[in-house]
């Protein structure tokens, strides 16, 4: 069939087991082919096709709720639900969003692009059904990586103990981004194996039945049997010991199975968890056959063989370098650790598993307990790396601010794709980080201008011993300069002149030094003389050359590629508050009061004006408006 013609999913209650079957490798055919362009997440999407179909042939969406946990995995589900004409767009500037997004279908009832938020906004929604009265499912998809974030776990604990009807879907594929880690992944492994339980028990049950009631001693018996057999056989019964009625293990790809599982789930009351085995990039070779989780999200990619069409860039990825370098220093110093929660592949720290496995930790989906866990090995004289992505170190917020920096904790967090980053859009936008780390006491907030003046930061962060420091890097490549042999810390809190100027100065750092640089050249042209500098340390910022800057009354703007509010630019507002510099001319350029969503990143930057241009414009209007004020005095 035509998948472009699909408008609504209310097709499935027609087709047979044959036409369904057809219906799931049509579909992978065309993610396939689609995703070989835009790139996306292939891999989980490959491994729900038959899951999403039942699911959609057994429910009503959207009176019943789905709610896709991460949203990765939703590719499918709009496909069923009328988008599928929209791929070509996929994470495309103005097109359709990797992630389930309510403007976008009434069948997108949750939106979401970190993990392990599933469960929590089903007990609201559940809760919500049951006060005003109405009839409805509703359905949480959780993939066992999610299930180890503790959110997740605390909302096991309430539904559980609530007793809220919900068919909870455990999606099992052994894997999130990442192969998955910790002691709930080994509980799943058990219950993987245990496929006997459910027949055994069932033959139990059917035996106990023919036995005629001889009183309350013989049923009490017959239950610490069935208890015993379950135990015996499923080592450890995690959910149903939480309240949960266990269904499964169940071959998430036999759409029989699925079905008549479903339909036992429906007919039940009370919480019941689904425990569904898929196989990530199902149907797809290269995909497959991924062990390390390099198919979990991709690039553009040659569907004939699965090579990847590679960057053009000989320069060295950000995050390459950064746990290159960290590696490097390990050698000769054994207090270095690291630590990621579930991104080993993402955060390049692969060769620092291999070459020092007692001092790496992947801790799983568990961003608070990284950051609590870094605050931990620092207590005791370790050196702990702590590599997070911007937007997932949000997650650890309270843990940063109460753990490590309280403590004044030595504690290296390399803060990794800092900035925008494009096709996954708003949920992974790293562009709040400043923002809430800058008014932690304690805390130095670094970014390098390139990657030379990276490796450099490492060492910095690395011999800094008088609390935390973080570290901000892009998502990306670096920009292909030579690379010092010999490495030397930076001094912390001090700035560079990269051009001087008299009429206006230009504060830049990480990604927008470019932009500032070219801004320069543009206004020297047009005669203004600008000064760009590289204000590479946010905090603490570099009060000597503020305050040379404002005695010579020279305008200043601030460009950052980060949140406006509260960011690195106000912190240069107020530092002229503070020293009463009364009458100093500051503006800012930055990312505007609002969520940015999927594109290009220059395609975001071109939209909310920062560019090279749109900066050569900020700097022309407020040497205008000096000249205009100094005519009005």
């Amino acid at each position: 069939m035509d998948l472009t013609e699909i408008t609504s999913p209310a097709f499935l209650k027609k087709l047979n087991k044959e036409q369904m079957l057809e219906l799931a490798e049509e579909i992978r055919t065309f993610l396939i082919e689609k995703l070989s362009v835009t790139g996306g997440h292939i891999g989980p999407n490959l491994g729900v096709v038959e899951l999403t179909i039942t699911l959609h042939k057994m429910f009503d969406s959207p009176n019943d709720k789905f709610l896709w946990d991460v949203g990765h995995q939703a590719y499918v589900h709009k496909i069923l639900t009328g988008r599928a004409s929209d791929f070509d767009t996929l994470r495309q500037f103005k097109g359709l969003c990797g992630f389930p997004k309510m403007n976008e279908s009434i069948h997108d009832v949750w939106e979401t692009g970190h993990s392990s938020t599933s469960l929590s906004g089903a007990m609201g929604m559940a809760a919500a059904r049951d006060i005003k009265g109405e009839k409805n499912y509703v359905i949480p998809i959780i993939g066992d990586g999610a299930l180890t974030g503790g959110m997740a776990l605390e909302a096991l604990n309430h539904i559980g103990h609530a007793k809220t009807d919900m068919i909870v879907v455990l999606n099992d594929n052994e894997m999130s981004i990442a192969p998955n880690v910790g002691a709930l992944h080994a509980i799943l492994g058990k219950l993987r194996t245990a496929g006997k339980y459910t027949s055994a028990k069932e033959e139990l049950e059917y035996i106990l039945k023919k036995i005629p009631a001889v009183g309350g001693k013989l049923a009490s018996a017959a239950e610490r049997v069935k208890d015993s057999l379950k135990y015996l056989l499923v080592s450890g019964v995690f959910f149903e010991e939480l309240g949960f009625t266990y269904l499964g293990p169940v071959d998430g790809h036999d759409l029989v199975e699925l079905e008549r599982n479903f339909q036992y789930a429906k007919k039940m009351d009370g919480p019941v968890l689904l425990h569904v085995i898929t196989k990530k990039g199902k149907g797809y070779r290269p995909a497959e056959e991924d062990k390390i989780g390099t198919w979990h999200g991709t690039g553009p990619y040659k569907t004939y063989n699965g090579d990847f069409v590679k960057s053009s860039s000989i320069a060295p990825s950000w995050s390459g370098l950064v746990a290159e370098t960290v590696r490097d220093l390990a050698r000769d110093d054994r207090r270095i650790v690291a630590i990621t929660p579930a991104m080993p592949v993402g955060s390049k720290l692969e060769s620092f598993a291999t070459e020092f496995p007692d001092r790496f930790f992947d801790v799983g989906i568990a961003e608070q307990h990284a950051a609590t866990m870094a605050a931990g090995l620092a207590t005791q004289g370790m050196k702990p790396f702590l590599a997070i992505y911007s937007t997932f170190l949000q997650r650890a917020y309270d843990q940063v601010l109460h753990d490590i920096a309280r403590q004044n904790l030595n504690v290296f967090i390399g803060v990794d794709r800092a900035g925008l980053v494009g096709a996954d859009g708003e949920t992974h936008q790293g562009v709040f980080d400043i923002a809430f780390l800058r008014h932690m006491p304690n805390l130095v907030i670094m970014m390098p201008k390139d990657e030379n003046e990276g490796q450099h930061m490492v060492k910095t962060a690395i011999e800094y011993n008088d609390g935390p420091i973080v570290m901000r890097y892009p998502r990306g490549n670096g920009i292909g300069i030579p690379m010092d042999e010999v490495l030397r810390p930076i001094p912390i809190g001090t700035w560079e002149v990269l051009r001087a100027g008299t009429d206006v100065a230009i504060l830049a750092f990480g990604t927008t030094i470019p932009m500032a640089l070219e801004a320069a050249i543009d206004l020297e042209t047009k005669g203004i003389s600008a000064q760009v500098v590289n204000a590479r340390f946010i905090k603490p910022l570099d009060s000597a050359m503020l305050d040379y800057l404002f005695s010579m009354e020279m305008p200043i703007i601030t460009v950052e590629e980060a949140v406006l509010a509260g960011g690195f630019g106000s912190a240069v507002i107020e530092y002229a508050h503070d020293q009463s510099y009364r009458t100093a001319r500051i503006d800012r350029m930055g990312i505007p009061d609002h969520f940015i969503e999927h594109g290009s990143v220059n395609e975001l930057l071109d939209e909310i004006g920062m560019t090279s241009e749109g900066v050569v414009k900020k700097v022309q209007s407020i040497l205008l408006n000096k000249v205009l004020e100094g005519e009005n005095a």
